[in-house]
């Protein structure tokens, strides 16, 4: 058909029939000097326009200040914003993450765990992951929009030395819904910047409490987990029985993928001391317990079988 098209085109009115007459679709609502006025709108961030969580300009808060600005509609989806790529573009502030690593990787296969579903189901308990993570105020980079030909640039704070610490437990049990429990630990100058074994303890005596049955627990081999007084402390408790990770084995924890959801909402983040950023983190931890579907996708991504009994 676009064949026969342009034959009777070229016969009717010579090869200029041919000519491009450009992209199909409606004209931009907006004027070259609007044009010139919202590129340094958004030079200004999405601060400016009240999005104070993170410095990432997305295509919907784009629309949306075009509507405040210029009191013109423009569809952030397929046909608006995201059909003009001579405007805008999707471009990373940062250089790209370090992949984990560590000597001596090993790797394990997820029947070595079984055993320890059939002990929770044996005993009526309910099988606990466990595991720790920070953040501090100098926020992982992310992706946002920004002018074609200019790198966006992520204000942070000058503070390094400022970290939350976190400590977060999956608890899954057939027939139950999953349940996600965490604590934050604030450590400022002089302080402890972890958990010590008391604080641990404190969060599976409130996990006991929530859960209302016993449970076994399953975490990596940090130095804290491991101590003298660690071991004293899940000796007094009876309805707790602990069992460690191989040496390096984060796949087969569910609590990883918590945290990589964590921080990827939190890329390009905006807060200026530790107060603002634990109530965010906290809002986004709870997000995430209101989410069963979501923990049990974390559960599924470390490929152990948990329907065995």
């Amino acid at each position: 058909m676009s064949a026969n098209r342009w034959r009777r085109a070229l016969g009717a009115g010579g090869r200029a029939a041919l000519a491009s007459k450009g992209a199909d679709g409606a004209r931009c609502k907006l004027s070259p000097a609007q044009l010139r006025e919202l590129e340094t709108v958004l030079a200004a961030g999405p601060g400016a326009w009240g999005w104070d969580e993170d410095q990432c300009w997305t295509l919907a808060r784009i629309a949306e200040v075009i509507r405040r600005r210029f009191a013109a509609g423009v569809h952030p989806g397929r046909g608006g914003l995201a059909a003009a790529p001579d405007r805008v573009e999707r471009a990373s502030p940062g250089p790209p993450g370090r992949g984990a690593g560590r000597s001596g990787d090993r790797a394990v296969e997820a029947g070595e765990l079984a055993g320890d579903k059939r002990t929770a189901g044996g005993l009526g308990a309910w099988l606990c992951f466990e595991d720790e993570s920070g953040q501090g105020l100098r926020p992982p980079t992310g992706r946002t929009w920004g002018r074609r030909g200019h790198t966006p640039v992520v204000r942070v704070t000058g503070a390094h030395n400022q970290r939350i610490s976190l400590a977060a437990l999956i608890a899954t049990k057939p027939g139950c819904r999953p349940r996600l429990i965490y604590r934050t630990h604030t450590g400022g100058r002089g302080a402890r910047k972890g958990f010590t074994e008391a604080e641990y303890a404190a969060l599976l005596d409130a996990a006991h409490q929530q859960l209302g049955g016993p449970i076994v627990l399953v975490r990596d081999n940090l130095n804290t987990h491991t101590s003298h007084a660690m071991k004293q402390l899940i000796a007094a408790r009876l309805w707790l029985t602990v069992y460690q990770l191989p040496a390096y084995a984060p796949e087969l924890n569910p609590v990883e993928a918590v945290w990589s959801h964590l921080k990827r909402s939190l890329a390009n983040l905006a807060k200026r001391n530790l107060g603002q950023l634990a109530a965010l983190i906290k809002t986004r931890l709870k997000r995430m317990q209101y989410r069963p579907a979501l923990i049990d996708g974390f559960l599924a991504k470390t490929g152990l079988d948990l329907a065995v009994l």
